[in-house]
């Protein structure tokens, strides 16, 4: 999202306040505005992340958020990612993002959940300094957008095909955005999904209107793409992250249908190629009988390809991250988290997430059929 709101209101210099009873200042931002979120449909705050943070708040921070309708959301943690539990509301500065954003991890989008117009206003005061710094501190990643930081052209656009159970060897691909340059890496997926003969995408990221977008840009270089695009070859789904939902269950149910009525292989893809892209591969290894440990080490690469984080080198980061892929199967089995995914039946557990999403046993099995050896 490239929008950008107009800092009238960044006479919003620092504003303090001090806390009752002691003489120590509270970082506020008082009222500000905000704007949608176009892509996953949550609330960003008004200032710059770098403009947030200069009026004294820090990732690993506790914040207060009041609505001018009077409602309010106590001690939200702020972090540089989405490092909460899935369905709990943060307020994050993911690097790239124009804005701080507050979310829910895999959730509903916020701007429908609190009634968010453009004439709301809110405020974010400081409610406790480095309450969550230690979460900050364990989880915090950051990659690199320059080409020379990364080993390899695979490595930087994290591409791979995906592997496991009965799948067709090199037929289900996943990647970074082939279309959307914003993290630099659109070009490089595009000569890779060439040269792996992708000749079916599935775009979980976008609409018609931002790959014709992409297209118009100065520095467009992913002719391939574009070409299978104009060809009725490029699936565009512009879904959220909420994979929990039923409207993301039926979405993707009827993409994968769709996916069978044309020659593979097939590309999965979002912007970055982990989050969005991680679940619907775990959905295809399941369906196609993979087990958990391929499911994790599929979800994994991607750790290891952006922010070089493996089980040896971070193990502590590694088995925090583990947190996102085992409720990928929890979410599939339908059941609580800590259960054990090694005894789930992913099989089962994804068919039944296809019929959630509207599919029929024979519809399933043209998909199974399709995907599978």
């Amino acid at each position: 999202m490239k929008k950008r709101i107009s800092c009238a209101a960044l006479a919003l210099v620092t504003v303090l306040c001090v806390l009752s009873g002691c003489g120590a200042e509270k970082a506020t931002t008082g009222e500000i505005s905000i704007v949608k979120d176009t892509e996953f449909g949550n609330i960003y705050i008004e200032p710059s992340i770098d403009g947030f943070n200069a009026l004294g708040f820090d990732f690993g921070d506790s914040v207060d958020v009041r609505f001018d309708s009077g409602e309010e959301l106590k001690d939200v943690p702020y972090y540089s990612g989405y490092y909460v539990p899935v369905g709990e509301l943060l307020l994050c500065g993911y690097p790239g993002y124009p804005h701080p954003v507050l979310a829910r991890n895999y959730g509903d989008p916020t701007w429908e959940e609190f009634g968010a117009s453009e004439s709301t206003r809110l405020t974010v005061t400081l409610n406790e300094k480095g309450k969550y710094l230690q979460v900050q501190e364990l989880y915090a990643l950051n990659y690199s957008d320059e080409r020379n930081d990364f080993d390899s052209d695979v490595i930087f656009a994290n591409f791979r095909s995906v592997k496991g159970g009965n799948l067709k060897e090199g037929f289900i691909f996943r990647s970074a955005s082939p279309c959307d340059d914003q993290h630099n890496r659109a070009a490089y997926a595009d000569r890779l999904i060439e040269d792996a003969g992708v000749r079916f995408v599935i775009n979980l990221a976008d609409n018609d209107v931002k790959i014709e977008g992409y297209a118009a840009e100065d520095g467009f270089d992913s002719p391939y793409y574009y070409e299978l695009y104009r060809n009725a070859l490029v699936l565009p789904l512009a879904l959220n992250a909420n994979y929990r939902s039923d409207g993301f269950a039926a979405t993707i149910s009827e993409a994968l249908l769709v996916m069978t009525e044309h020659e593979g292989p097939v590309l999965v893809h979002c912007l970055e190629g982990k989050d969005r892209t991680g679940f619907v591969c775990a959905l295809i290894l399941a369906l196609a009988g993979g087990s958990a440990q391929e499911v994790i080490d599929d979800y994994m690469i991607t750790y290891g390809n952006y922010y070089k984080v493996t089980k040896e080198s971070a193990p502590d980061k590694y088995d925090a991250i583990l947190g996102n892929v085992y409720d990928f199967m929890y979410c599939l089995c339908e059941v609580e988290k800590g259960a054990d995914v090694a005894a789930l039946d992913l099989k089962a557990g994804a068919e039944n997430y296809l019929r959630r999403g509207g599919l029929t046993d024979d519809d399933i099995a043209v998909i199974e059929g399709y995907i599978c050896k």
